[in-house]
């Protein structure tokens, strides 16, 4: 396989297509690799000029550990607490911006999720159920000595927030979801959508046995990295991590063919939700956002972002970063 600059379906960033084709047929070729160079030029400009990077040396890092499986966080900040948590392919500091930006009024900790950095790795599938996911950032808010937080998430991380806010109410203060739709949409759209299901070719090839030996700690890094620094930042970051600890949040979460919408009862949001989507996001199709507001109880804002792709607090991080700020002083 040769790597090309394409769209992407988790970005349409000027990156490698690497999503679609990652497991398909795969072989490091180092020279195609170092050809296609991920310039700063190809990225956003809301990316380039946003919020001022996090004083790293402002940073606690610290341990929860939930039944034995240590989590990391890292935090910073005095007041009521926030709770990040990432995506594929990610850790910690891709909240850096918000955390930046919202640590003179809130406690801000991110973690990184199992099997990503400095978190534990536990080597079985079943190990990355979505209960035991939400556990995890249970076990993070009872680290820091408060009853509740508010809960923050991209991606898988969003994934976790939204069962994590369902399951958890009495520990949810509010919820806000970076590009990821409620898993009733997602699974609405995988049973109706062909655009959506086409663009899941990826996750479908992530659930294959296997599928972590085509993945590379230095090819992850330069898909989500925007400049040298960071990614330097998280190419460390994924030396660190189990390419199979990320392959089975698919394996073991994400649904499999043949798609049906669930049309079961499931628990109500009964908090105030906030929710970013990047428009160009076409791993997570924007129709899924559709009729969300009626699995809420409580009042629900949608910022949809046009020139935003799937990372939307990255290439917009002054309009998240702000608006967080913004929504969380109006229900003081």
């Amino acid at each position: 396989m040769t790597l090309r600059l394409g769209d992407c379906p988790l970005t349409r960033r000027k990156t490698p297509f690497i999503c679609k084709n990652l497991i398909a047929d795969f072989a490091m070729n180092k020279t195609t690799i170092t050809k296609t160079k991920i310039l700063a030029k190809f990225l956003p400009a809301t990316l380039l000029f946003c919020a001022p990077a996090l004083a790293l040396d402002d940073v606690e890092h610290k341990y929860a550990d939930n039944e034995g499986v240590k989590i990391h966080y890292a935090a910073t900040g005095k007041g009521p607490l926030i709770v990040f948590i990432h995506g594929f392919p990610d850790f910690w500091y891709s909240w850096h911006h918000q955390m930046e930006g919202l640590k003179d009024d809130c406690r801000v900790v991110a973690l990184d999720t199992r099997g990503y950095n400095k978190t534990d790795k536990p080597e079985r599938q079943e190990d990355y159920d979505m209960r035991l996911l939400a556990q995890d950032v249970a076990t993070v808010i009872k680290a820091e000595g408060v009853e509740k937080a508010i809960i923050v998430g991209h991606d898988w991380g969003g994934a976790i927030a939204w069962n994590f806010a369902m399951a958890m109410p009495q520990m949810t203060d509010k919820l806000i979801i970076v590009n990821l739709p409620h898993p009733k949409g997602i699974a609405r759209e995988l049973a109706n959508n062909p655009e959506q299901q086409t663009n899941s070719q990826y996750a479908r090839d992530f659930q294959q046995p296997g599928s972590h030996t085509k993945l590379s700690a230095q090819l992850l890094a330069r898909f989500v990295a925007w400049d040298d620094d960071s990614r330097e930042k998280y190419t460390n970051a994924f030396e660190n991590s189990s390419f199979n600890s990320m392959m089975n949040y698919y394996r073991q979460n994400y649904p499999r063919e043949p798609y049906k919408e669930n049309k079961a009862e499931m628990p109500r949001v009964s908090v105030p939700v906030l929710q970013f989507h990047g428009l160009k996001d076409s791993a997570l199709h924007h129709h899924g956002l559709n009729r969300t507001w009626e699995w809420i109880d409580k009042d629900y804002t949608l910022i949809t972002i046009p020139d935003a792709d799937h990372w939307a607090h990255h290439d917009a991080a002054d309009l998240v970063t702000d608006t967080i700020r913004w929504w969380l002083k109006m229900r003081q």
